[in-house]
């Protein structure tokens, strides 16, 4: 299962973990793989460090780091670095699926980010891993404004690459506006998970025992009335 966003910082990581969190409760054993990370010179914890903080799947592997904050296939050419090769990318995933139950793929930014190169020196995407992969696809969006344009772009891209996908809302403010309310009524017949804003700030033992309850059974949560989650949202 691969997870893209609408745009970076939208709550991918978060949401990788809440979904690995909520399959190892329903009894999978999981893998998340990082084809490629880039900003390792911030400082600031990997996307790998914060979902074995926060989920602790049975594995947790980046294929190629990069110091700058760029996206990926920029960062390696800017690090002089060999630029991740698909192929590679697909081997390593494939080789987690034949240990576990389910393989959860994080990419960087938004579904069309430069992330490699192909054999023939031709750029590949996240999207092109789905395809290759045969995965479906889980988006993540903002909740706020703007968020309807970029998630139908989003969607439309995977749709048009015959790759299923869900929405998740990366970050459901704790006082939500006209706006939010507004945008999920829009996204819910696509949607499968809303995690709440600050959940990557819980503590790792109350963010296991959450995660079900923000996600669908499509995502292996307990999450099946919209209408009751809204009540209790509000």
């Amino acid at each position: 299962m691969v997870v893209t966003g609408t745009d970076t910082g939208v709550g991918k990581t978060v949401v990788t973990a809440a979904i690995a969190a909520a399959a190892q409760a329903a009894g999978l054993r999981v893998a998340m793989v990082k084809p490629g990370q880039t900003g390792t010179a911030t400082g600031e914890p990997s996307d790998a460090d914060v979902v074995t903080r926060l989920a602790d799947p049975a594995t947790v592997r980046t294929i190629a780091s990069y110091p700058e904050p760029l996206a990926p296939l920029a960062a390696a050419r800017v690090a002089a670095a060999e630029p991740l090769e698909l192929y590679a990318a697909v081997d390593a995933v494939r080789e987690e699926a034949d240990k576990h139950d389910l393989v959860l793929v994080e990419g960087a930014g938004g579904l069309l980010v430069p992330m490699g190169l192909r054999p023939s020196g031709e750029p590949w995407t996240i999207a092109d891993l789905a395809v290759s992969l045969g995965a479906p696809a889980v988006v993540v969006s903002r909740a706020g404004l703007g968020t309807l344009n970029h998630t139908a772009l989003t969607l439309e891209a995977l749709d048009r690459r015959a790759v299923p996908a869900g929405v998740v809302l990366g970050a459901w403010p704790a006082e939500p506006e006209l706006v939010h309310w507004a945008n999920l009524s829009e996204l819910v017949p696509t949607m499968v998970g809303a995690v709440p804003d600050g959940a990557g700030a819980l503590e790792p033992g109350v963010f296991r025992r959450s995660a079900p309850g923000w996600l669908t059974p499509a995502l292996y949560g307990v999450l099946d009335d919209w209408r009751a989650w809204a009540d209790e949202t509000s």
